[in-house]
């Protein structure tokens, strides 16, 4: 079976239209999260006001077989993307055979090295690689996570991000992830922050919950060693990107020094040779590449098999609030739990904001991916637009 046709689209999911009403408003909207761009104080806080987060879409990518079955993928950052999509990508694989996943992307990154393959070209083929897999699970009648190596746990474990703790806790989550307050630019003070939010949450979970931080890329060294010291006493499950993806050496300089806390990175690293450099240099305890942007199922599962081979765990970032990260996650002996990213206001059951139909959602902090073919997703054809192509707002 050949591939007919791949382009980028829109896709117009209707809008949960949830029945229960909302407490509060949720975490998003109230915690200041440190980023590096925020290094400078006129840039805000929160990540929907940020530049480079304003004005760029998310992108879904649709494969179509020449007997009109079709499969979908998703990964970010707009119309830079989708036109990599549309204009580089398209014209090397449409026609091939649909089932040749490895020579499609391996066509892609040899296309792709000339122009840079972190970034737009790792995202733009991960949301082709998503969307070839769930195409081929469909053709094959089959669930992804089959196609990966079958099952090899009953359900996920999910950690639960974000800020509103005693939500999550009534969710029945057990696992959860903080937000960052400061940036090293701030010092002293920046330190004071942190520690109160950390003291706090841990003692509103309690000692026995696993409680993890997430920097975001918006610390140095220096200032993650001294952090660290004073992180002692809360019993973190890791520390989350506190260094921007190429400081190698300052990630392994951290990893030589912070022995209490595990280090944990990987959702702005790009494809498996960036991980293959952290994993060499024994700089990271946990990678966590984000399958939407990092090259899609096939890479991170490159990913996993050199952190596997090393004894190191991989928890792909966002991986549990996917299709196609509980699919991962199922087929994945070194992939124990999976992040849940719950944004959404507290009192609504996550089941009424369901925003992918068809897509499993979180029930007491544990996940079953669906077992329909492909990703299992529900997106009807009259859903599914082509990209549109506009000049600047």
């Amino acid at each position: 079976m050949k591939l007919k046709t791949l382009r980028a689209v829109h896709i117009d999911i209707p809008a949960p239209q949830p029945k229960t009403p909302a407490r509060r408003a949720p975490w998003p909207t109230k915690s200041p999260r440190a980023m590096p761009i925020n290094f400078y104080p006129q840039y805000s806080r929160f990540p929907q006001e940020m530049p480079g987060a304003r004005g760029l879409p998310e992108v879904w990518v649709q494969t179509i077989a020449e007997d009109g079955t079709f499969g979908l993928g998703h990964c970010s950052f707009g119309q830079p993307v989708a036109s990599y999509i549309d204009h580089v990508i398209a014209p090397l694989v449409e026609g091939q055979n649909c089932m040749a996943i490895e020579l499609m992307n391996d066509l892609v990154i040899r296309a792709g090295h000339r122009h840079g393959l972190a970034g737009i070209v790792s995202t733009a083929l991960s949301g082709v690689d998503i969307a070839l897999w769930d195409l081929k699970g469909k053709l094959l009648d089959r669930p992804v996570y089959e196609l990966l190596g079958g099952p090899v746990r009953e359900k996920v474990a999910l950690y639960a991000t974000g800020d509103d703790l005693d939500w999550f806790q009534e969710l029945g989550f057990t696992r959860f992830k903080i937000t960052n307050p400061a940036h090293y630019s701030q010092g002293d003070e920046g330190l004071h922050l942190i520690e109160e939010h950390v003291a706090k949450s841990r003692e509103f979970v309690g000692e026995r919950a696993e409680l993890m931080i997430n920097p975001v890329m918006s610390f140095n060294v220096e200032f993650t060693l001294r952090l660290a010291e004073r992180l002692r006493p809360y019993n973190l499950r890791w520390l989350e990107e506190p260094l921007p993806p190429h400081d190698i050496e300052g990630h392994a300089e951290l990893k030589r020094a912070i022995t209490w806390i595990p280090l944990a990175t990987g959702e702005d690293h790009r494809g498996r040779h960036a991980f293959a450099q952290l994993i060499e240099r024994r700089a990271i305890d946990i990678v966590q590449p984000d399958i939407g942007w990092s090259g899609g199922v096939s890479e991170t599962m490159k990913v996993y098999t050199i952190a596997e081979t090393a004894g190191i765990q991989t928890i792909p970032h966002g991986g549990g609030g996917t299709p196609w990260g509980q699919h991962v996650a199922m087929a994945a002996p070194e992939s124990p739990i999976a992040e849940y990213w719950t944004g959404s206001p507290p009192g609504i059951p996550l089941e009424e904001l369901n925003r992918i139909p068809g897509m499993a959602t979180a029930k007491d902090g544990f996940v079953t991916p669906s077992d329909a073919p492909g990703f299992g997703m529900e997106i009807s054809p009259e859903w599914i637009r082509p990209w549109e192509y506009r000049g600047r707002d």
